[in-house]
């Protein structure tokens, strides 16, 4: 038994209408490709990023035997070496990372390069650092033994980067708040802790009216507020390497330099079959910087 013959009708119908929507899409012109405009430079300069970048550094250790060295005009020069640093962490990277954006300077002034530090409001990030260092003056050549940072906690904070307001260079800020378990002046070497100036307990950031410390940040520089700048300047001499911090700028702040506070809880000296020499605590309550300005001898 054969089925029956479909019919074509339905098909040539189809067939039909495509043909005279065809004709009809050919007839109607297609519209114009829009085309790239140029833009001044106030529009490019409203163009600004969402996102930023972050990082952690999880677990990060390093160490190696580069040296670095300054020497004076006079040939006399001072050298760090073998430099050494490892951070612990809590259990869960990635979870108080650093942060690194571009955001709009303050009225008038160029954008600013951000750095914010991880908050690590329970210290669990922890930083070992150690480095040797020497002279060399007089003739002398010395290795003065070795510095030992140990348990290192920075809580918030960061860096900014920017286009100095005046000459060249880069303007930057820094915010710190800064607690460490011990530094340490090793003469014999950074294992060799029988003989050692040690300071203990070192807390360093922002304070109120009292002198007590308000568990902030201390903004040692700001690139509006109060900039501090890096470049290099030329006098009678020749160019020379300059670091400094401006006054405060009250079109852009308070007018007022933000106060920080020092206290180490302990001063000691230790040597191999002597007693401990025990200096006590040292503390500044409030402390300021209004202008800085160093210039390096050539």
């Amino acid at each position: 038994m054969r089925a029956p013959p479909t019919s074509l009708a339905p098909r040539r119908a189809a067939l039909a209408a495509a043909a005279v929507a065809a004709a009809i899409g050919a007839a109607v012109p297609a519209a114009p490709a829009l085309a790239l405009e140029p833009l001044s430079d106030g529009a490019l300069s409203n163009v600004r990023g969402r996102d930023g970048v972050s990082f952690d550094l999880n677990g990060f250790a390093m160490s190696g035997d580069a040296r670095v060295t300054y020497t004076t005009a006079l040939g006399a020069s001072v050298y760090v070496d073998h430099f050494a640093a490892a951070r612990s962490d809590n259990p869960l990277p990635f979870s108080d990372p650093y942060r690194l954006d571009i955001v709009p300077g303050a009225p008038g002034l160029a954008d600013v390069i951000k750095l914010a530090f991880p908050l690590n409001a329970n210290g669990e990030q922890r930083w070992q650092f150690a480095y040797d260092w020497g002279v060399n003056a007089d003739g002398v050549a010395r290795g003065n033994g070795s510095v030992v940072m140990s348990d290192v906690v920075m809580s918030g904070g960061g860096l900014q980067f920017s286009t100095p307001q005046v000459n060249d260079g880069v303007a930057f800020g820094a915010a710190l708040r800064l607690d460490v378990g011990q530094l340490a002046l090793r003469p014999r070497g950074r294992d060799y802790s029988g003989e050692q100036m040690a300071f203990s307990g070192i807390h360093l950031g922002g304070v109120d009216a009292n002198g007590n410390f308000n568990q902030t940040p201390w903004a040692i520089a700001d690139v509006a507020a109060q900039p501090a700048v890096i470049n290099a300047l030329t006098d009678e001499t020749g160019p020379r390497l300059h670091i400094g911090i401006d006054w405060p700028d009250g079109r852009y702040g308070t007018g007022a330099a933000p106060a920080g506070g020092l206290l180490i809880d302990n001063i000691s000296f230790s040597s191999p079959g002597q007693p401990t020499v025990d200096l006590g605590s040292s503390r500044i309550g409030s402390m300021q910087i209004q202008y800085l300005d160093i210039k390096f001898r050539r």
